[in-house]
């Protein structure tokens, strides 16, 4: 089957509904200056759904994700961001933060000088609103051993685990994962994989960008693959798994 084909086919078989799905960005057109980097790229999840948003270097994938987020840059000059029936496109990055959007970024931002636990409880909003940190250490375990010890001394599998579970503190809706697996062995793949399954039986909905696409992949309902900044698919994650003909043009793989 070509691209066109299952592009049709995708669009042929989306269920007409006239109630909005649980997250939806719309036409989001976004610059560095006067770069244009985010260029018209539209689609939407339901609730409890994994995104895979894949593409080449320099595909657009991690501004897309600070435009969802309305992080400063990239600007977001015309499109639109829900989540949950709110409207969050002309929002600040706190306010998307507050409404139940966290981004875990490539470079994890473990905060230097306080221990994982401090890193923990001050990601921690209110009482009754997220994870509190037992439930942490239940699902992340080498936490729970390495309480006391400072966050930028543990491995990089353990950082990633610590900026997962920090997003988990506050009242996660939409998590935002930026390279979750970058530079990590492949054991440790499996068990940040296997803590994202858990996160998803919660119901809560991700979207990953992520070199290694296999393993988004695997993870994931659908997939978006962005190219030079444009939407150059949108269907389920298995359509990409089976088709070697969009793998080779668009990821290499």
């Amino acid at each position: 089957m070509s691209v066109a084909e299952m592009d049709v086919k995708e669009t042929a078989s989306a269920p007409a509904s006239a109630v909005a799905p649980y997250f939806f960005v719309k036409d989001l057109h976004a610059y560095y200056g006067e770069s244009y980097i985010v260029q018209g790229v539209s689609f939407d999840l339901k609730e409890g759904e994994i995104l895979a948003l894949l593409g080449r270097n320099g595909a657009g994938k991690t501004s897309t994700l600070r435009t969802i987020a309305r992080v400063a840059t990239p600007e977001l000059r015309t499109g639109e961001v829900w989540l949950n029936g709110q409207k969050l496109h002309d929002k600040a990055s706190y306010q998307a933060a507050r409404a139940g959007i966290q981004l875990v970024p490539e470079d994890r931002r473990i905060i230097q000088g306080l221990t994982v636990e401090e890193n923990l409880t001050l990601a921690q909003v209110a009482e009754g609103h997220g994870w509190t940190v037992e439930q942490v250490y239940e699902s992340f375990p080498r936490l729970g051993e390495r309480r006391r010890q400072e966050g930028t001394t543990l491995s990089g599998g353990e950082q990633q685990m610590l900026a997962i579970a920090r997003a988990l503190m506050r009242d996660v809706k939409l998590l935002l994962l930026d390279e979750p697996y970058e530079g990590l062995a492949p054991v440790i793949v499996q068990e940040i994989e296997r803590i994202l399954m858990n996160i998803k039986q919660l119901g809560i909905t991700s979207v990953i960008v992520e070199q290694n696409a296999v393993a988004a992949l695997r993870l994931s309902d659908r997939a978006v693959i962005l190219d030079t900044g444009q939407v150059a698919f949108s269907g389920t994650a298995q359509d990409v798994l089976d088709s070697p003909e969009l793998r080779q043009e668009y990821l290499a793989i």
